[in-house]
């Protein structure tokens, strides 16, 4: 591993073990909900950057994975079910959300987990029999070493840093190689005998997960649930966090996430800025689009692949100038 990686690691440890430290309860929940955000959009960056799948329909698994941990707390059973519980259930979920992957793509794909989503949200607000409705369901626990919002954090933390080491080394195994071939040429990569059906299937189930734990988290940080939080609108949200962070990079779900869930609280602080925020906010990830439709990541090599091709320019120009 390289040494400027090595250091990078351990600055990103000591910023995210004791900035919290220095913050009050609203900063320490605004840096919890950052992280659980990093989770969802995780899986859902291996499903479009990865696996070049277009979904609009993560928040629906975010969703259901919160009302799993809320479901599986009221019954009685251990907060630590809760979260195996909502990963498991996602995952199925997400490979019957799958199929229709492998016959429409594109735009069509998008529209048909649109559907999906907003299917799972009127079950949400409809069965209030099993989700509360537009009641919700409230007094969701904690384990009880983590009734702070500080402890929480850190729980929430050792929970991201575990699913960032799983990714990785997903990603740098076969398997990862089998996603970016699917999203690169899907022709290309069943004539070299990659199982088209199983890892678009795939796609979505390990991105659901993702999504289903985040959301089990994200019930016990808030302890309380209702429908609005998992509309279309939060699907839309995640998918522009991929976008703007940059699909198909690693560390893109930490900035995305930064960009949605940060950026827009500080905003609401700024002296003359807080009441057009929320416009300010839509131009500025409008321009970045513009500017950088590969996603904020995308600037170093996007600088890079200009340096070389001033370096090649100049090259043939020295060449062509020789006698």
């Amino acid at each position: 591993m390289k040494k400027t990686t090595l250091i990078s690691i351990a600055v990103a440890a000591v910023f995210l073990c004791a900035t919290p430290l220095f913050l009050k309860n609203y900063g320490i929940y605004l840096l919890t909900t950052w992280l659980i955000f990093v989770m969802a959009t995780m899986g859902l960056n291996l499903t479009v950057g990865y696996a070049g799948q277009k979904s609009l329909g993560h928040a629906a698994f975010f969703g259901i994975g919160a009302y799993t941990m809320a479901l599986v707390l009221k019954a009685g059973f251990s907060w630590w079910l809760g979260i195996p519980a909502a990963a498991a259930l996602c995952f199925a979920v997400g490979l019957v959300l799958g199929f229709p992957a492998l016959r429409v793509q594109t735009i069509y794909l998008a529209f048909a987990t649109l559907g999906f989503n907003t299917a799972i949200w009127l079950v949400m607000r409809n069965e209030e029999w099993l989700t509360g409705g537009t009641f919700g369901i409230n007094d969701i626990a904690r384990p009880e070493f983590a009734n702070a919002n500080l402890n929480y954090y850190y729980l929430v933390l050792g929970f991201a840093v575990v699913l960032a080491l799983l990714l990785w080394g997903l990603l740098r195994s076969p398997w990862g190689k089998a996603f970016t071939a699917l999203r690169d040429n899907p022709i290309r990569a069943e004539s070299l005998g990659v199982n088209i059906r199983r890892y678009t299937l795939l796609s979505f189930a390990i991105g659901a997960a993702y999504a289903g734990i985040a959301g089990a988290l994200f019930a016990s940080l808030v302890q309380f649930i209702e429908p609005a939080p998992f509309a279309v609108g939060a699907s839309i949200m995640m998918y522009l966090m991929v976008v703007v962070g940059g699909p198909g990079y690693f560390l893109g779900p930490i900035v995305g996430a930064a960009v949605g869930v940060v950026v827009p609280e500080w905003l609401r602080d700024v002296p003359g800025v807080s009441d057009w925020y929320l416009p300010l906010f839509g131009a500025a990830v409008v321009l970045l689009m513009v500017w950088l439709p590969d996603g904020l990541l995308s600037l170093p090599d996007r600088m890079k692949a200009k340096r070389q091709s001033k370096e090649a320019s100049a090259a043939r120009a020295a060449a062509g100038a020789k006698p």
